[in-house]
């Protein structure tokens, strides 16, 4: 490969092709499996938009009621999970603690010829809100909880277990709506991790662990959390507005602005986002994080002409859940897990390893020089 085609980060390389979404297309927009983001967000549930993901289609009334049924079903955990759970440090970051699940989990039930993937998928979707909840219950307040309830989304799931109360209709809306959102977005870095890992024909546990290794980071999942700590600093949108002013003049980055992809464009997720989050701060009777929010979002409009991505207003929206700030990105995967198994199953369809060449840059040729000759 010549240097001239050398494009770091592999922006704007067409690295494969997928027709689980469409990301930044020209008046296209986001789609997942030909459903504009907005529709979905609108009209559905997670579980349809799960569905579609791993099916291919929206479910009829039949079908939808069944995944909500193995869903429900899939949400317990083995034994031994729970003592690997318990055993995990409590100081430990949840998304360690979904890696370490994942991998685990792998070994209790792994992959084999006699379990469809899509089985393994809709497991992972179903326990992964169970494994993190269990291991923060454990070790906050010493309880083994119970990983079942009455609730039938994993919206209202995930939020039961963690609060130990039923969730209000606002919350539990917002946080399915967030979790649509957050499904799917064609080959971002943890998506693409996940494809690479299958390629080589390693198991679906691997695949995924691979997945949440790289949506670790905070230049991807983790944004939504260095989002919050910038929003929690500040007690009025005044004393936000001086503060963020002066690290865009010593060039500090903000992060919860800018994409990769939506350069030229807003994250069509934002507003979406973003009216849930008002709607959450208007219930809560308190309307200051979401007014801070806004005053830095206008701020770095006006002085950097960047657009908040979907994770700068999921970060209030989630604090007023009741979501404490290490668990956003794990509620991230309780989503993404949807379609990276989309992605795992259609790289397997197929199949070629990935094996991109790099551009070398290091020194000539070099004459080797025994031990006692080198100066």
């Amino acid at each position: 490969m010549s240097a001239s085609t050398y494009s770091p980060g592999l922006e704007g390389i067409v690295a494969g092709q997928t027709g689980i979404s469409t990301v930044g297309k020209e008046h296209v927009g986001l789609t997942y499996r030909g459903y504009s983001i907005n529709d979905l967000a609108e009209m559905s549930t997670f579980e349809e938009v799960a569905h579609l993901l791993l099916h291919g289609h929206l479910p009829n009334q039949e079908e939808l009621e069944s995944f909500r049924t193995r869903l429900i079903t899939r949400r317990c955990l083995p034994p031994g999970m729970k003592s690997i759970l318990e055993q995990l440090p409590a100081a430990a970051h949840p998304m360690d603690v979904l890696r370490t699940g994942c991998s685990a989990l792998g070994t209790m039930e792994p992959e084999t010829g006699d379990n469809d993937q899509k089985q393994v998928a809709e497991r992972l979707l179903a326990c992964f809100p169970s494994m993190l909840l269990y291991w923060h219950h454990y070790h906050t307040c010493r309880e083994r909880i119970t990983v079942r309830s009455a609730e039938q989304s994993l919206a209202g799931h995930l939020l039961h277990l963690l609060l130990r109360q039923p969730p209000t209709d606002l919350q539990r809306r917002a946080m399915d709506v967030s979790l649509i959102l957050y499904a799917e977005h064609e080959f971002n870095a943890s998506t693409f991790s996940a494809r690479v890992t299958a390629s080589t024909l390693s198991d679906f546990y691997g695949a995924v662990t691979s997945a949440i290794g790289t949506l670790r980071g905070p230049l991807h999942g983790g944004a939504n959390e260095e989002a919050m700590r910038l929003i929690s600093r500040y007690a009025t949108p005044e004393e936000a507005e001086s503060a963020v002013r002066a690290m865009l003049a010593a060039g500090e980055k903000i992060m919860g602005f800018g994409h990769r992809v939506y350069k030229k464009q807003l994250d069509p997720r934002s507003p979406i986002i973003q009216q849930w989050a008002q709607r959450l701060a208007e219930a809560s009777g308190d309307m200051t994080l979401y007014r801070i929010s806004e005053r830095i979002e206008r701020l770095v409009r006006e002085e950097k002409g960047l657009y908040p991505n979907l994770d700068f207003y999921s970060a209030p929206a989630y604090h007023l859940c009741g979501i404490p700030t290490p668990m956003f990105t794990p509620v991230f995967v309780f989503a993404r897990i949807a379609g990276w198994s989309a992605h795992i199953i259609e790289q397997r369809l197929g199949n070629r390893i990935f094996r991109p060449v790099a551009d070398y840059t290091g020194p000539e040729p070099r004459e080797y020089l025994p031990l006692e000759q080198r100066p």
